[in-house]
């Protein structure tokens, strides 16, 4: 599970739920759940999936705004709501190695 995937507009702009004044960036685990998640969710019809890496999830965690938190979208969840946080570390951690997920990942 090295693939994971984060919605962007053409602008740059990363697409981010608000949760309760802080920023939840939903990850998907493939091309396809991301795609699926936006056919049912109008709010993201202007943006595309972008594959994570590392450089990029510093990018989004070192902005001079509201740092944003990692929402881990369950498989094919059209509901943006079903997943788990997390972590910046892991996330980092997930992308940054082809089989950091392999054999002890659980699935939420």
């Amino acid at each position: 599970m090295s693939d994971l995937y984060a919605m962007q507009r053409a602008n740059g702009d990363w697409f981010a739920l608000d949760d309760h004044g802080d920023f939840r960036v939903p990850v998907f685990h493939s091309n396809d759940d991301a795609m699926q998640a936006r056919a049912f969710n109008g709010a993201m019809l202007l943006f595309r999936p972008v594959m994570l890496d590392d450089q990029t999830i510093r990018n989004l965690t070192s902005s001079n705004e509201t740092n944003a938190n990692f929402w881990l979208v369950d498989h094919a969840a059209v509901n943006l709501k079903r997943g788990h946080p997390i972590e910046q570390a892991r996330l980092s951690a997930l992308v940054g190695k082809p089989d950091a997920g392999k054999g002890n990942q659980q699935d939420g």
